[in-house]
């Protein structure tokens, strides 16, 4: 597998946590997008389609084994999280054109606090801005809302969450961990 490079020479990797989606609704979500007629910015592959728990951005190589184990002493949440996406939003400071739900189940905002303070003993520093969880529908997007012919409600059941490396637009799984016991 090919590591990017620090300019120390230090082998790093491009994290983030994620919940995934099944090859249905990933095609359900692309069909849909389709019928909102987008003529501006660039759309997200449907295979890379998923939900931000926790971005990590720029990890040493050497410290993804003790990512993996802080997180594999974290008490998980003991049903499936489950999130409605049915808001389509435009994001004009990050130019994406998003999904998100109304509002984020308290288990799935959890779940995030958790993971950032797990993370803080590692050097890994949370966001200082708020989770707000979405799926990203299009990147560089700098249009008005675009009209949707039908409402967005887009219901997903996260059975598990996985780490991912984020390497030249694709997205490498490297950690799952169960949702359910």
């Amino acid at each position: 597998m090919t590591q990017d490079v620090r300019p120390s020479g230090a082998p790093f990797k491009r994290l983030f946590f994620a919940l995934s989606l099944g090859e249905e609704q990933r095609r359900g979500i692309s069909q849909w997008r389709r019928g909102l007629g987008l003529r501006s910015g660039k759309p997200v592959p449907s295979e890379n389609f998923h939900v931000t728990l926790l971005f990590l951005g720029d990890v040493d190589a050497a410290q993804v084994p003790a990512v993996c184990a802080v997180v594999d002493a974290l008490r998980l949440p003991e049903a499936k999280l489950r999130l409605v996406l049915d808001q389509l939003q435009v994001w004009p400071r990050a130019s994406a054109l998003v999904l998100a739900p109304a509002q984020a189940p308290l288990a799935l905002r959890q779940l995030v606090y958790d993971l950032q303070q797990a993370l803080l003993p590692l050097g890994i520093e949370p966001s200082v801005r708020e989770y707000r969880p979405h799926l990203t529908l299009s990147r560089d997007f700098r249009e008005p809302l675009p009209e949707a012919g039908e409402a967005p409600a887009f219901h997903l059941v996260a059975r598990h969450f996985t780490l991912y490396e984020s390497r030249k637009g694709r997205y490498w799984p490297l950690a799952e961990w169960s949702l359910t016991q």
